[in-house]
């Protein structure tokens, strides 16, 4: 097996506006459309848990075999905050991490405020 340069693997930083703040208080939407993503991309998912607050805002994280994915909205200011990180131990996942960061922002119909990406 060749060496790879960064084994450990991209993780990507996002905070997220939208126009619309319905999707930022759907978590059983939300949660179909990440299993959905995850299948889809060949992505193991370890569990999830989450957590709902009284404006209907939600904070959830996934435990993936390959590492995590987390996200927290705020309606009331039309506004999320995600992160994907994927580790690189058994191939390149640099690609995937941005595939599904970039499947998350058309989900939400959102647009970046802020972006940072971070080699491991």
């Amino acid at each position: 097996m060749e060496k790879q340069s960064n084994l450990l693997g991209l993780h990507q930083l996002l905070t997220l506006e939208v126009s619309n703040s319905n999707k930022l208080i759907d978590l059983l939407g939300f949660v179909s459309f990440t299993d959905n993503l995850l299948v889809e991309n060949q992505l193991e998912k370890v569990g999830n848990t989450s957590f709902v607050f009284e404006n209907g805002s939600f904070t959830i994280a996934y435990c993936l075999k390959e590492s995590h994915i987390c996200i927290h909205t705020w309606p009331e200011i039309n506004t999320l905050t995600m992160d994907v990180y994927l580790c690189n131990y058994s191939q390149d996942n640099s690609n995937k991490v941005r595939s599904v960061a970039k499947d998350f922002i058309a989900y939400f119909e959102a647009s970046i405020v802020k972006q940072i990406e971070v080699e491991r």
